[in-house]
């Protein structure tokens, strides 16, 4: 997708965020002073940007504000601009991007797990992927009938169990499949109940033994589905997931859903992950690989692009 319309829809995505105090203040012709740090601070913070993040931005901000001699909000807004996009960045590559992998989808239930795979699935089958999902979510009454919805509208294939199996057996299975069938990337579903992390960790920790075991040459990442719409609430259940197993990235769902879409940076600030897509709609092509330049323009409203 070319720059412009994937601007458009990363700027629709994150409209009600753009539509409050943020946009208003860069919007305003006055100057830089002292009432527009205040202002900026309320923004950042009012979009969840979170407040350890928001006085690190503001230093920094100040400091290049500084050094630039930058007079006007224009020039403000490029310069945190710049400055939210390399808090966002990370350098390493997402093995799924790269060739063979394995990536399992961890988050409670309700935050758009299931949802987000099938997008996934589909996403990476118009690129010529060979897909295999594992609805290793056995605990949760109905969740293989809906990914297994997700799997015939993405025309991937799917191997599951009764409700109630061992999550490690499907994935065993499932694996048996993605050799027999050539796939390339093995996508799997699994239980949210953060409630019992015990019972989470051992589970987690077999299904990853039986990977490592039957793919051992194959890249295998964790990615965190979490819920944009509670804002610092997702930053506290990232930690609590962060306990049971390893992260490797996070997935956002419902970002064009809140105006609090400065969670972006304080999950990545406080859990030293990457955000590796974001959900900016409700179609199935609007689960989008995250952007770190396309987010910071589009969160402060720079609609000269």
């Amino acid at each position: 997708m070319e720059r412009k319309p994937l601007f458009q829809k990363w700027k629709t995505g994150l409209g009600k965020t753009r539509t409050g105090l943020l946009a208003r203040l860069f919007a305003s012709k006055d100057g830089i002073n002292e009432a527009f740090y205040e202002e900026l601070e309320e923004a950042l913070i009012l979009a969840d940007a979170g407040a350890g993040v928001t006085e690190r931005l503001l230093d920094e901000l100040q400091a290049v504000i500084k050094e630039q001699k930058i007079s006007d909000r224009a020039g403000a807004r490029k310069a945190l601009a710049g400055l939210i996009a390399k808090a966002v960045t990370t350098q390493k590559p997402f093995s799924a991007d790269t060739g063979e992998a394995v990536v399992l989808i961890v988050g409670v239930n309700g935050v758009g797990k299931t949802t987000s795979i099938g997008k996934l699935a589909n996403s990476y089958r118009e690129q010529g992927r060979k897909i295999m999902l594992a609805a290793a979510d056995t605990f949760r009454a109905a969740a293989a009938e809906q990914l297994g919805e997700w799997a015939k509208r993405a025309d991937v294939a799917m191997v599951r169990h009764n409700e109630g199996a061992d999550p490690a057996a499907v994935v065993f299975d499932a694996i048996a499949s993605y050799k027999a069938k050539g796939c390339d990337l093995l996508l799997c579903d699994t239980a949210g109940r953060l409630h019992n992390k015990a019972n989470l960790m051992n589970e987690l920790g077999k299904i990853r033994r039986v990977i490592a075991r039957e793919l051992p040459d194959t890249p295998c990442e964790t990615l965190l589905v979490l819920d944009a719409v509670t804002g610092q609430n997702a930053v506290a259940q990232a930690r609590a997931f962060a306990e049971v197993c390893q992260l490797d990235g996070v997935i956002l769902t419902k970002l064009d859903g809140t105006a609090k879409g400065g969670v972006v940076i304080s999950i990545c600030e406080t859990l030293k992950v990457p955000v590796r897509f974001v959900g900016v709609g409700e179609g199935i092509d609007d689960l989008q690989p995250f952007n770190a330049e396309l987010f910071a323009e589009a969160l402060l409203g720079n609609d000269a692009d």
